[in-house]
């Protein structure tokens, strides 16, 4: 089985009071869902409308428009696995998604990180998009408080802003603005303008054929050269999280680069919250993309033929109290070992330590 046909699990976080649930139970009405599971903690925080419900055991509500909601019962991997078992012996309709809720406090890297390294599991799922809800109204003013609702932000592939009818034009900008700074990749999306359309959230993903092209898209947007050269909506002052881009002019080596993103992430892999990247992999005609969560990282993923004419490598990260001037250093000087000609580096960048 390809890493693109196994059922992907799609993640629905945000801080507390930020309108997770309500974006929730609008989607669970969408005909769209009907091959979906659902997962959160328990049936009573999650505000379902009745109307939805056609019938309910202790663990399960089957809704009317078909998808299936399921109450998790111990920790989420045994929740899985059960769910995945009651599917292949017909007891349940057999979904093609799960969406889960996290509570409102929730780290969501965990659960990707259960759901891509666990034995069982990684054989039948893979992660989808991570879809994060920000209050326009006390968005800004979490995000500086409180580490958990940053780092939801960070990590997010979409981002829904709840509220926005509450909130003035101005307070709503600043908040777009802040969220650039800390997840430059991931688009936002207003409901009430927007709407609630469950493909653009859930479905949309680089491991899907009808999303790959859209999220591609927002990979373009996020690595843009106005963005990268320009006024960068500097996040450094939110905990230190912040967001850029790095481009390659000359093919980069694969083992180099690998060997280089391992150390990386061994040691760094609590404050590198996320990336994303298009390479151009020297001998390779198309380019490659690499996706990661902190220490969590998809297989890699090709596209056929580039997107533009412009044929760089570029990656975005996020991350939190390592600088660029580092990352940048580092990795131009690993692939200065496999092609000298690629890149002048400082001796400095090649010293032990670089990374620490």
């Amino acid at each position: 089985m390809t890493y693109d046909s196994l059922i992907p699990i799609n993640v629905i976080t945000g801080f507390l009071g930020s309108g997770k649930t309500t974006v929730l139970a609008r989607l669970l009405r969408a005909p769209d869902l009907s091959d979906t599971a659902v997962l959160i903690n328990e049936f009573g925080e999650v505000g379902l409308d009745h109307q939805l419900i056609e019938h309910a055991t202790e663990s399960t509500l089957l809704l009317e428009n078909g998808c299936l909601c399921c109450a998790i019962r111990g920790d989420l991997k045994s929740s899985l696995r059960d769910l995945f078992s009651r599917r292949e012996r017909g007891e349940i309709p057999r979904f093609r998604r799960i969406v889960i809720e996290t509570s409102g406090l929730a780290d969501p890297v965990p659960i990707a990180y259960t759901i891509m390294a666990e034995p069982v599991l990684q054989h039948h799922f893979r992660l989808g998009n991570i879809v994060t809800v920000v209050d326009a109204v006390n968005g800004a003013a979490q995000l500086e408080r409180y580490p958990e609702s940053l780092k939801q932000a960070a990590i997010a592939d979409r981002i829904v802003l709840s509220k926005t009818d509450l909130c003035e034009p101005a307070m709503e900008s600043e908040l777009r603005a802040t969220l650039a700074g800390i997840n430059r990749t991931a688009p936002v999306i207003d409901p009430a303008r927007d709407g609630h359309d469950p493909a653009r959230l859930l479905a949309q993903d680089i491991y899907s054929p009808e999303g790959k092209h859209a999220a591609i898209d927002a990979w373009l947007t996020g690595s843009d050269d106005k963005l990268s050269a320009g006024h960068d909506h500097d996040a450094s002052h939110t905990s230190g999280v912040s967001s850029f881009c790095l481009w390659f002019d000359a093919p980069l080596d694969w083992t180099a680069f690998g060997i280089w993103m391992s150390m990386l992430l061994n040691r760094h892999g609590d404050r590198v919250l996320r990336i994303k990247g298009m390479l151009n992999v020297a001998g390779l005609a198309d380019p490659v993309l690499i996706n990661g969560v902190q220490h969590v990282v998809h297989p890699p993923a090709h596209l056929n033929g580039w997107p533009d004419a412009d044929h760089r490598s570029r990656i975005v990260f996020i991350t939190r109290d390592v600088s660029q001037a580092r990352i940048e250093a580092s990795l131009a000087a690993f692939n200065a070992l496999a092609n000298p000609a690629a890149a002048t580096v400082e001796r400095d960048a090649l010293a032990p330590g670089a990374l620490a």
